[in-house]
């Protein structure tokens, strides 16, 4: 699917190109990293400006997903701070879950979507941030190593904001990738993993699904889950139900996963799927993205035949809306000072320059075929600061899935919770240069974790403040 330029090239004539602001810091990307990173940038009144190609704010977060990695293996919580904040005012207005243990996902948030679009955006603007929508990362501009801001396209044309600190929460690495940092993409063989097109029906009897489950566990078999599970949450992911999307393809349906893959929704009969399923979509490349939004919506009707002849409680359920983009699992990442691995996942490996920690284990839907590998480590591990850091370019950070990491390593920090507390790592970092005039590798991480403490959020920092935090709550250390 990717452009060969088989039609050659042309040369475009050079121009001026206007510069439309400047500020201290830029967010480029309004996901979960992105909407956290603004809001912590700006907390003490620095000019903070943030950008979205979509005309809302959330990412993800907008897709149907619930929010994957608060709690960590040990049932404590490991993401605090603004995400949870953010969750917070969510559920003022009704729009999130308490964080429910999951024995799959070690946790699960639900939210209601586009709750989040309006709360998330309420939240940058009264903390300052002025939020830009309808524009993309199309260029930097660069002086030497130092990037000074980005050239951003739109329907008024080509123009700069040019920032003191640029943070890339594209997911995409995009402006890293402009500005010339080494990136990887996928496995040794580049395959990246397949994205998923969510859509939610209404209808569905959940409580009828999850007692057949909870009562008939030979016949509705879940990946891990214990059918216990089923029998005491009323709102739950589910992950199994393998014969019956068996018996489903023997009688004809073209389904392309091997696992039924469902989440309740926040309201009641709601039900969203994450089944569709498309191989070797490359997330960067347009063409390859239509492709892959004309296939997820293709697969869904068959989907949807399978859930209502298949599976309880699916008898009466009735198409809603579907996501209003494909979600991404995985593009580019940034080669950075320091590449985390699978063994430092699996290791629960320890950083002195820790600036987050998750506990979501490997969870990686394989390039090719319908299947999934997920592996714990028992604990939770750190993510450090080098990871945020790209090579050979100074004034940008990374945060969120396209941080430098393996493909591996990358699986387990993709998902949300995660993202969020990375993104308020990097606003802090970000505001901490402005404020001193360095360099973003020159920040002394100490004083970052300091203030990411002081400020609620979880490290596993050898501080005593923070041990003693952990050992009057009953918390493992």
């Amino acid at each position: 699917m990717q452009n060969n330029n088989s039609f050659g090239y042309i040369t475009e004539p050079e121009k001026q190109v206007p510069v439309r602001k400047q500020v201290d810091i830029l967010v480029v990307g309004g996901g979960p990293s992105g909407i956290i990173a603004a809001q912590a940038a700006a907390e003490d009144g620095l000019n903070v400006m943030l950008i979205e190609s979509r005309s809302f704010v959330g990412g993800n977060l907008t897709i149907g997903l619930p929010i994957l990695g608060f709690l960590g293996q040990k049932g404590n919580q490991i993401i605090k701070g603004l995400p949870q904040k953010f969750i917070d005012r969510l559920k003022e207005q009704d729009a999130a879950s308490e964080h429910r243990p999951c024995p799959l996902h070690m946790s699960l948030t639900l939210v209601e979507q586009e709750a989040v679009k309006a709360v998330a955006l309420s939240m940058l603007v009264e903390a300052g941030v002025e939020v830009l929508f309808y524009v993309f990362c199309a260029g930097v501009v660069m002086h030497g190593d130092d990037l000074q801001g980005v050239i951003i396209e739109s329907k008024a044309g080509r123009e700069v904001i040019l920032a003191k600190v640029v943070i890339d929460c594209t997911g995409d690495a995009d402006v890293a990738y402009r500005a010339g940092v080494p990136c990887e993409k996928g496995n040794e063989n580049g395959g990246m993993q397949p994205p998923t097109l969510m859509f939610c029906l209404g209808g569905v009897d959940t409580d009828k699904l999850r007692l057949s489950i909870a009562e008939e566990p030979r016949t509705y078999l879940t990946d891990f889950i214990p059918a216990e599970y089923f029998g005491q949450n009323h709102q739950y992911v589910l992950v199994g139900l393998r014969n019956h999307i068996q018996h489903a393809q023997e009688d004809g349906l073209k389904l392309p996963t091997e696992r039924t893959i469902l989440i309740t929704g926040l309201r009641k009969g709601e039900m969203w799927v994450n089944m569709t399923r498309v191989n070797g979509v490359d997330g960067t490349d347009p063409g390859s993205l239509s492709y892959g939004e004309i296939e997820g919506r293709r697969q869904i009707e068959d989907i949807q035949k399978y859930l209502v002849n298949y599976v309880p409680g699916f008898e009466n359920a009735f198409f809603t809306k579907t996501a209003p983009f494909l979600g991404i699992r995985e593009t580019r990442r940034i080669v950075g000072q320091y590449v985390m691995t699978q063994e430092d996942v699996l290791g629960c490996a320890h950083f002195p320059d820790a600036v987050a920690v998750a506990s979501y284990p490997l969870d990686i839907h394989h390039p090719v075929g319908g299947g999934c590998t997920l592996t714990w480590c028992g604990d939770c591990y750190d993510i450090p600061y080098r990871s945020f850091l790209p090579q050979r370019v100074n004034n940008l950070l990374v945060a969120g899935r396209c941080i430098s990491t393996t493909h591996e390593a990358m699986s387990a920090i993709r998902v949300m919770a995660p993202c969020m507390a990375m993104g308020e790592a990097a606003g802090r970092a970000a505001k901490l240069a402005v404020r001193k005039g360095i360099r973003v590798a020159d920040v002394d991480v100490s004083e970052l974790q300091q203030e990411l403490l002081d400020s609620g959020a979880y490290l596993r920092t050898p501080d005593a403040k923070e041990t003693m935090q952990e050992l009057s709550a009953g918390a493992a250390y």
